[in-house]
């Protein structure tokens, strides 16, 4: 017995942010200089890296778990379930609710009840509550939606992955280029009727020497909000760490599900980093003595940046709802997904369709 994805949705923010959108911001470095390089260069630097050229926001008046609602909604309709009968709801995200043009985070109640409450669900045993795993939080709750199934304690659950990440950054940071919003989401079932199905799965944190290479820190720009924190990151520290570990962290969990590296039709990486996502798939690839094959890892983050939880759920509802020509998930294609981010947090599972 396991669990099987029934349906999946995602919201994506109508608001474009192109590159030129940081033209005129005032990048300055952890020491408060002013950064030497144009923001022109700064921009097209970000580009060949990350592949970024644009990324999407939430419009003012949302939060949050309004992103979250919306894709709840369209997973909900396109497994055709009656949400009565969802045993879970599994809420993935970092920061709560981030109103446009505060700085606090509203997380009381949890994310996962207010979207319960919002789809008017009256069943009082279907449990709804958050999960903090940094990026790899969506991939997380899945894993533990699964472990109920596979428990007995659960028949269907729901699993969101969201963020606006567009509220937390430093506009001083030229890092803040690199985030976007979005949300993403999928029900999962008991399957007890084929070999569909997650597989294996595999998670672990690495906090002993990598817990701060993501956290919670000051602005650059010292002067004019000494006391509000936003999201800040050891880029290098991050793509160093990624390279080493997660690589041999997909092959264990894809060792795991019994397949051979000859069947793996597609691999979901989180959509942190194109270049480093590329390495990584590479070296997972190595690790087998076999070239990557094309077409084997999707990429969005060029169009709709890194929105943390939401990039792989978003990612996987584009392709299974035939929105990416290059890309197509069919029955029985054997797909790996995996994520990396803070704590710092790395999972996978291996699920048949």
């Amino acid at each position: 017995m396991t669990s099987k994805i029934i349906g999946v949705g995602n919201y994506i923010p109508s608001e474009t942010i192109t590159n030129l959108f940081f033209d005129k911001h005032n990048f300055i470095n952890k020491s408060g200089q002013s950064l030497i390089e144009s923001n022109e260069i700064i921009a097209r630097k970000l580009k060949e890296i990350t592949g970024i050229e644009e990324r999407r926001y939430a419009h003012n008046e949302q939060v949050n778990s309004d992103l979250g609602l919306l894709a709840a909604q369209a997973a909900i309709e396109d497994s055709g379930i009656d949400p009565e009968t969802l045993d879970y709801i599994i809420f993935a995200h970092n920061f709560g609710d981030v109103r446009f043009g505060t700085i606090q985070s509203d997380a009381v109640p949890s994310l996962a009840s207010r979207v319960k409450h919002l789809l008017k669900i009256k069943n009082n045993f279907c449990v709804a509550y958050d999960v903090l795993f940094g990026c790899p939080g969506w991939i997380e709750g899945v894993i533990q939606a699964n472990a109920f199934i596979k428990a007995g304690i659960a028949k269907r659950c729901l699993v969101i992955g969201a963020e606006t990440l567009s509220r937390v950054v430093d506009i001083h940071d030229r890092d803040s280029m690199i985030y976007a919003d979005g949300a993403g989401a999928a029900v999962l079932e008991i399957n007890n009727e084929d070999d569909s199905g997650i597989k294996s799965h595999l998670s672990a944190s690495y906090t002993l020497n990598e817990k701060d290479y993501l956290f919670f820190g000051k602005s650059y720009n010292n002067e004019s909000c000494p006391s509000v924190k936003y999201i800040k990151m050891e880029g290098r520290k991050i793509y160093e760490f990624a390279l080493l570990n997660v690589p041999n962290a997909m092959k264990k969990c894809f060792d795991d599900s019994g397949y051979t590296i000859d069947q793996l039709d597609k691999i979901i990486i989180h959509q942190a980093n194109e270049k480093m996502d590329e390495a990584i798939v590479k070296r997972f690839y190595q690790l087998y003595d076999t070239p990557m094959p094309e077409d084997i890892m999707p990429m969005v983050i060029s169009k709709l940046g890194n929105s943390s939880v939401a990039t792989i759920p978003s990612l996987l509802t584009m392709i299974l709802k035939d929105e990416l020509a290059s890309h197509k998930i069919k029955k029985g294609d054997i797909v790996l997904f995996a994520s990396v981010g803070a704590g710092m947090n790395i999972n996978a599972f291996v699920n048949k369709f």
